[in-house]
């Protein structure tokens, strides 16, 4: 069966789903999951009722683009977190095909307005463009995997944000004052887009800013209760759910923060179910206000890059903390979350939340961060500290990736030569493709 040829089954030789509108197709290699492809899959998410998302195999990857950083495994678990997805399907062709998609139900494939070709250099989307079954989303700019490399192996620190409230206020960054004011305002919208609900198109997480000083932020020398200040209203704990807090990096957001936050969710389902949160009669009872939810609330607080950097040292964080709120947002596991987070969860920081004292700090298996005190004496003392033990990614931090692509440099170095070749060739193609609609609408409106 040729790529191009829509059958009765699908390609597995099963009955094909009806192929529905809303049900959309995006596909892609997902590698070590920055905010740029959870873009991707909120524009997609919001052009329909449900999303299908195609994973790329390591093997095929390989052969049409170079090395991956992240394993398919692990690849798979940061698209099952994101919130706008409904469905993933690992070893997805690298080329997408109609019987493939149609397969899955879907009518429309999506993706940004940047050209992808494979190792022939023909476009991988040339199948469904023909078929008229195409979508083009906006890019997210200024963030991709080969960025993200770059600053790897080029120890580079020109990402850093100093201030996050001024950036987006638009008191500091590059440009004039208009311009710092313009994209202080894009920053401010796209964090309250990654905050939306998993429709992409309602209200979902709240987003809060907490301000103090240095000290208060960086170590345990000052405890403050500072300010919260709130930049996205979001939904807020319902009856009986225990508030939980997270804190961290996050930094690069892979499968071990993934995992250790799926874990944190499962604890607290536990906790539900011996408590009777499953019950027939809670569960109507709930669904009889309105609808029902879960029993937990997580709080994530992300630490400001100032503060992480004086921990890790070098060019950590590779992503700046704005990436990295991002990142967060979109994760299905989190509820709200605290830009500009101490680093120690002080008596005065946990008691002073917009939502009172958490029921729960969770903190998750010893990274590679060094550590001269223990931030969570004050949670341990207040009877609320809880850890998550070790697990299948507990060692997948954004250490463990940057000595996984420094082990591999040359290989990562010729990838982005490589990516750099391919990218004129992508550039002619979609200028071609531009100055061809421009002839048709041309000849049409002649």
């Amino acid at each position: 069966m040729s790529a191009n040829t829509i059958e009765k089954d699908g390609p597995f030789g099963e009955p094909a789903p009806e192929v529905l509108d809303g049900r959309i197709w995006v596909d892609g290699c997902w590698d070590f999951f920055h905010h740029g492809h959870a873009g991707a899959m909120l524009q997609a998410r919001q052009l329909g009722t449900e999303l299908v998302v195609g994973i790329h195999s390591d093997e095929a990857i390989l052969e049409n683009k170079g090395p991956t950083v992240m394993t398919l495994e692990e690849r798979i678990a940061a698209v099952d977190a994101c919130r706008w997805v409904t469905q993933s399907v690992p070893y997805a062709p690298y080329v997408t095909s109609l019987p493939w998609i149609s397969h899955y139900g879907c009518k429309y494939v999506v993706h940004g307005d940047d050209i992808t070709s494979d190792s022939s250099g023909e476009d991988c989307y040339r199948y469904v463009k023909a078929a008229g079954r195409f979508k083009v989303v906006k890019r997210t700019p200024s963030i991709s995997t080969t960025d993200l490399v770059g600053r790897m192996l080029l120890c580079t620190r020109t990402h850093f944000i100093k201030s996050f409230s001024k950036l987006l206020a638009g008191d500091e960054g590059s440009g004039t004052p208009e311009e710092r004011k313009e994209e202080g305002a894009v920053m401010r919208q796209r964090l309250k887009l990654y905050a939306s609900d998993s429709t992409g198109l309602g209200e979902g997480l709240s987003v809060w800013f907490w301000t103090a000083s240095i000290a208060a932020r960086e170590d345990h020398t000052e405890e403050e209760k500072g300010a919260f200040d709130q930049l996205c209203t979001g939904n807020a704990p319902q009856p009986g759910q225990r508030v939980v807090y997270v804190d961290g990096g996050f930094d690069l957001f892979s499968s071990g923060h993934i995992e250790f936050l799926r874990k944190v969710i499962e604890a607290e389902e536990k906790i539900g179910r011996d408590e009777g949160w499953y019950s027939e009669q809670n569960v109507q009872e709930r669904v009889g206000k309105g609808s029902d939810y879960g029993p937990v609330f997580v709080i994530a607080g992300v630490h400001d890059d100032e503060v992480i950097n004086h921990w890790k040292g070098v060019n950590y964080p590779i992503m700046n903390i704005y990436e990295r709120g991002l990142c967060v947002l979109q994760c299905k596991y989190i509820n709200s979350v605290i830009f500009g987070a101490p680093f120690t969860p002080t008596r005065s920081y946990l008691t002073f939340t917009p939502w009172g004292t958490p029921d729960a700090v969770y903190h998750g298996p010893t990274s590679f961060m060094p550590l001269t005190y223990d931030p969570y004496t004050a949670p341990k003392e207040m009877g609320i500290y809880k850890e998550i033990g070790q697990h299948a990614y507990a060692g997948v931090n954004a250490g463990e990736i940057v000595q996984r692509i420094m082990k591999s440099r040359d290989l990562y170095e010729e990838r982005q030569r490589i990516k750099g070749a391919k990218a004129i060739d992508e550039n002619a193609h979609k200028l071609r493709e531009q100055l061809e609609e421009e002839q048709k609408l041309k000849e049409s409106s002649a």
